[in-house]
Order: structure tokens, then C-alpha cells, then sequence
């Protein structure tokens, strides 16, 4: 029999007021509470508590309190990611951030979806589709990255953009929904 956690982490429909999943999202809010209270605390703090946590976390890796998230066990961040004040990650499924990625104060990364079935979403139903974020990306401030999305390495999204769909390598993305933009190239 598969439980609901199980379910849940494999992207099928799942019962999220289920006590095996309540009690990892409390066990989170506790973490998030020590996490969120090290803003002063040296990196290397910080660093010890997201190892405790995170599913992976690679070698120079600064997320700035505030930070939130579902329940932390799903995120795997590569070396060097940097992520600013106020990021949200929701991580019913599966969250990877590739090396070197900076990411803007305020953004979203989302995993959980609902039924588009108006009677699963009345019988309390969800699921989550896993976001990959690739190596060298960075993403502007208060962009929002949706279910089921894959951000190829080098891509840029401009800030407050909505990522609806998959960012190609390389590509600069913008708007609600994004739209593909020639890079913008500056001299130096």
C-alpha cells in the first residue's frame, strides 16, 4: 500500500491533511523558526542547519533569512547558490537549483498544483510537479517559477516574470507569461 507521503513525493494526487505529511510540515515550521531566527549567525551556521535539512546542499551556498518552504527534504541546491531575503520554495515534490545560481529577494519556486477536476479539488486532493533549475541561471527578483517547469543552465528571467513553461539554455525570459528576448549584452 502506498502512503500519502509517498504518493505526494511521487507527483500523484495525495491527501495533504494526512498525519505523516502534517507531521513533517510542523517539524519544518520548527526548523524554519531556528533557520529564519540565524539572520546575525555566521555563514557557516546557517550552512549547518540547511545540511540538516535540505535534501543536498553543495559547498558556499547563502540563502538569506527569511526564507520559507513546505518541508525542506525536497530541495537540492548545487555550490555557490545564493538566494536573497523573502524566497518561497514549496516542495511537495522535488526542488533542484544547479551551481552558481543567484536568485533575487522574494521569488517563488512552486511545486504543489491542484486538480484542475473540480471534485478532486472538493475531496481535498493535490499533487506536485518537480521544478530543475539549471547550473548559471539567474532569476530576478519576485519571479515566479510554476509547477512542472525545467530552467536550462545560463538561462536569465527577468524580474517579476512568470514562468508558465520550460526556459530553453541560454535564453532570457521575461513577462507574465514569459516570453523569449535577444540577451542583453553590456560592454565592458
Amino acid at each position: 500500500m502506498t502512503s500519502e507521503k509517498q504518493k505526494m513525493l511521487a507527483g500523484e494526487l495525495y491527501r495533504p491533511g494526512d498525519a505523516e505529511i502534517q507531521a513533517d510540515a510542523e517539524a519544518n515550521k520548527r526548523w524554519l523558526a531556528r533557520y529564519n531566527s540565524a539572520l546575525d549567525a555566521s555563514r557557516e551556521t546557517r550552512r549547518a542547519l540547511l545540511l540538516e535539512h535540505f535534501g543536498s546542499v553543495g559547498t558556499g551556498v547563502a540563502i538569506r533569512p527569511p526564507f520559507f518552504c513546505d518541508f525542506g527534504f525536497n530541495i537540492a541546491v548545487g555550490d555557490n547558490v545564493f538566494m536573497n531575503f523573502n524566497c518561497v520554495i514549496l516542495d511537495v515534490t522535488r526542488v533542484t537549483i544547479g551551481a552558481d545560481t543567484q536568485i533575487g529577494p522574494a521569488v517563488q519556486i512552486l511545486t504543489a498544483d491542484h486538480p484542475r477536476d473540480p471534485g478532486q479539488r472538493r475531496a481535498g486532493l493535490e499533487f506536485g510537479r518537480p521544478v530543475v533549475i539549471g547550473a548559471n541561471v539567474w532569476i530576478g527578483a519576485a519571479a515566479l517559477i510554476l509547477p512542472g517547469v525545467t530552467v536550462g543552465d545560463d538561462a536569465v528571467i527577468g524580474a517579476g516574470s512568470v514562468v508558465t513553461r520550460d526556459v530553453p539554455a541560454g535564453a532570457t525570459v521575461v513577462g507574465n507569461p514569459t516570453r523569449v528576448v535577444p540577451a542583453r549584452t553590456l560592454a565592458v
